[in-house]
């Protein structure tokens, strides 16, 4: 595994909603530091201090959005705002895309149709000078947060054009405990990938589960 100083600090744009603060727990128990980004730095704040885990601090998103490795984790309504003010700061940063553009009814949830493609194809056209992967879209944001759960036992999808940058995400999902991260195409699939999200929540629903997905036939994760 990639040592977490290897890495470099991980800001995560969004980092107070539910995945985003769970995986900022997750990465700074496994020795990363990170800052959970928020439009309110004082509640990003409060909220890092209430998680009191060493490595972990609460900014506002534009501080996160300095990070070497910045995750975008917010929910879709606000996602091309977020980036397109960011994307001085966000130049030559890698940007993971963690966004599933859903909707919900009375039918249950499903996929939303994306002019781009994708929330990562999105985020490609909006940040020109970032390096745009798409990783951590079927994580159970309530399973990484719950602190019983020692192995999470589920497979990440990286999804990009560089496999350099794709490593940096699969090294990174490795760092969360029972989570390997595997190569999946570039970021044209991506859309398939980001639509599944409402297969697994539709799952979850109907039989009370956190679920997630494992890919079968690898020896290896890469």
């Amino acid at each position: 595994m990639t040592q977490p100083e290897a890495l470099g600090p991980v800001g995560i744009l969004g980092g107070t909603g539910p995945l985003g603060r769970a995986l900022g727990v997750r990465f700074a128990r496994a020795g990363l530091s990170v800052a959970l980004g928020s439009r309110d730095a004082e509640r990003a704040a409060t909220i890092a201090a209430e998680l009191a885990t060493p490595g972990l601090v609460g900014v506002d998103n534009p501080t996160a959005a300095r990070c070497p490795i910045v995750l975008v984790a917010v929910p879709y309504e606000g996602h091309a705002a977020l980036l397109a003010g960011l994307a001085d700061t966000l130049a030559d940063r890698l940007v993971i895309d963690c966004v599933n553009p859903l909707g919900f009814d009375k039918r249950g949830p499903y996929a939303l149709a994306v002019p781009a493609g994708s929330a990562a194809e999105e985020a490609a056209e909006l940040l020109p000078r970032s390096r745009v992967i798409a990783a951590f879209h079927h994580l159970s944001a309530p399973l990484v947060a719950d602190e019983s759960v020692t192995s999470l036992d589920c497979d990440v999808l990286v999804l990009g054009e560089d496999r350099d940058d794709v490593a940096i995400g699969q090294a990174l999902a490795e760092h969360l405990p029972g989570v390997r991260g595997h190569y999946a195409g570039r970021l044209r699939n991506a859309g398939q990938v980001e639509a599944l999200t409402a297969n697994l929540i539709a799952i979850n629903r109907r039989y009370r589960a956190h679920s997630g997905i494992r890919v079968t036939g690898l020896e290896q994760p890469r």
